[in-house]
């Protein structure tokens, strides 16, 4: 399996003159998630998706050891799938702004895979206002409505041959994945954590 970071937004929406992956909690935020990825032991490679929208994130990168794939930042679902056109593994594919993401729940995360569908991992709105978050992208799963995490596993061979998949959700409340930092407001949320 491969890891992948989306590592390219813009981060427009945290209004601040900074890239969003590189604010501060401990350590930028990026290398909280590649840490993750790589402690966990569970990938062949990882691959960090980067953008001309992230330029300073891309030149830390360079330094750790991943993998660098430059898309063009036509945005996030574009950019994804112009990577995912050129794999042939599985994919556990992450956002780059989960700044309490760890090894123990990519491990567990991993258990849903499933060849035949595309895996969303999401949370439930209950759970996302007890942590004081929200986001606009919801779901309804299991008759609730759920929340993207921005984590998805994937099977890219069948991108690749653009054969039709289906998206499933698996609910998943855990701060580790819920928490990503969408807004200012969450960067000052999590300095108070």
């Amino acid at each position: 399996m491969i890891g992948v970071i989306m590592a390219g937004g813009k981060g427009s929406r945290m209004t601040l003159p900074k890239e969003k992956l590189l604010l501060e909690y401990k350590k930028p935020v990026i290398l909280h998630v590649l840490d993750a990825l790589q402690k966990s032991n569970c990938f062949s490679k990882i691959i960090a998706v980067t953008s001309p929208n992230s330029p300073n994130t891309r030149n830390l990168l360079l330094e750790k050891p991943v993998d660098i794939f430059d898309s063009l930042g036509d945005g996030y679902v574009e950019d994804l799938n112009s990577l995912l056109r050129k794999l042939d593994e599985p994919v556990l594919v992450t956002s780059g702004d989960l700044p309490f993401l760890d090894d123990k729940i990519i491990k567990k995360i991993l258990e849903f895979y499933d060849e035949n569908t595309w895996t969303s991992i999401v949370v439930t709105k209950g759970f996302l206002d007890s942590l004081g978050l929200s986001s606009e992208f919801f779901v309804e799963c299991e008759g609730i409505q759920c929340h993207y995490t921005g984590i998805s596993l994937i099977n890219s061979k069948k991108i690749k041959s653009l054969e039709t998949i289906s998206e499933n959700y698996k609910i998943l409340d855990d701060k580790r994945i819920a928490f990503n930092l969408n807004t200012k407001k969450d960067f000052d949320l999590l300095s108070t954590t």
